[in-house]
């Protein structure tokens, strides 16, 4: 792992003023928001702003999510070591850092191939050997290493893509914003032998999730839409 020293004091304040005044109160969530170092997630231009209250580009259109939400989305999943998580979404490979911090086996899935390698390579540089960066269309979930007893996907959905339920263990969590182009609300779902239930939870805004269960590109092209998650 990354030595603690660097950004220590905006760590801390990342924790006290960003998460804990906003209900984030699991201290295992708390401890890997400050543990996993955020600013080597973010491209050199915006180190500066690492551990500041709003998401980062890390691509044309991609972005590296606010603290909150990443604490947010972690805590609701109520990540166990032992965990199996699957991902959707790499991206920086941040929140893939935090799950694995917090003991969970991780598979992340990302369409783009130059993020995925980078993720990949920063990942393993960091010592976060607990996670498998894979390139593919996440809307498909991967089913060699189902079920998993957590799903997160980092992306704005038009509806649950039906791989993801099914790759849902039982008693698994699923973590998901569905929505339109402009806004979302971030979704719960947890699974047992009887039933699929349904929590709903902060109002988001990501960017689109693309693949086969995603936004289509023709609708992608046509839409305006914000960089940065807004909660």
């Amino acid at each position: 792992m990354s030595d603690f020293k660097p950004f220590e004091l905006e760590r801390r304040q990342m924790i006290d003023v960003q998460l804990r005044r906003r209900g984030i109160g699991d201290l295992r969530v708390l401890n890997a928001m400050l543990h996993v170092p955020r600013h080597e997630f973010v491209p050199p231009e915006y180190l500066e702003a690492a551990y500041h209250d709003r998401a980062l580009p890390i691509g044309r259109t991609e972005t590296i999510s606010q603290p909150y939400m990443v604490a947010a989305m972690t805590q609701v999943a109520r990540v166990a070591p032992g965990d199996k998580a699957l991902e959707i979404g790499t991206g920086s490979g941040y929140q893939a850092a935090i799950l694995s911090f917090l003991g969970a086996r991780v598979f992340s899935l990302e369409l783009n191939p130059r993020l995925a390698d980078a993720a990949r390579a920063r990942l393993s540089r960091l010592g976060f050997d607990g996670v498998d960066v894979i390139c593919a269309d996440g809307t498909e979930g991967y089913s060699p290493a189902a079920p998993y007893q957590i799903i997160l996907v980092t992306a704005g959905s038009p509806q649950v893509p039906p791989a993801l339920i099914e790759q849902l263990a039982d008693g698994g969590r699923l973590v998901i914003p569905v929505g339109d182009l402009e806004s979302q609300w971030l979704q719960l779902l947890e699974k047992t032998p009887e039933q699929l239930s349904t929590k709903w939870l902060d109002p988001c805004q990501f960017v689109p999730l693309t693949g086969k269960h995603g936004w289509p590109p023709s609708t992608l092209r046509a839409a305006r839409f914000s960089r940065f998650h807004i909660v």
